[in-house]
């Protein structure tokens, strides 16, 4: 599978494990990891800001795709399919806009600048 592919893959498992996120069957662990999954996927606020020279982009090449997969393999595949199907036209209207999606990222950013300047301090 090339770059591509697993782009336009990308682009269909993030709503898919969206909506497993929703379902009754979707095991608690699937739900935790897929809650973590989304909200960092949608987050405007990178882990890693993209102007960091080739840092930046880690997030969306590896670390994004690694929740995926991982938050699939929890995810029984019947049920997996099912939300597949019913995601064709979810966000047809863009992606969700949500402020609070960045607030992990920012409380992340805290916390190190604040062992930061405790250290500094220290």
């Amino acid at each position: 599978m090339d770059l591509k592919e697993r782009a336009k893959k990308l682009k269909t498992d993030i709503p898919a494990v969206f909506v497993a996120l929703k379902k009754k069957e979707t095991p608690l662990a699937a739900k935790v990891l897929a809650g973590v999954t989304i909200v960092y996927a949608l987050s405007p606020i990178d882990l890693i800001p993209d102007f960091i020279p080739l840092l930046g982009y880690l997030d969306d090449l590896i670390i994004l795709p690694i929740l995926i997969a991982l938050t699939i393999k929890l995810i029984p595949k019947e049920v997996f399919t099912e939300c597949q199907k019913e995601l064709e036209h979810l966000w047809d209207g863009g992606k969700p806009k949500k402020w609070y999606y960045a607030l992990p990222i920012v409380l992340f950013w805290l916390v190190i600048i604040w062992l930061i300047v405790r250290a500094v301090i220290s």
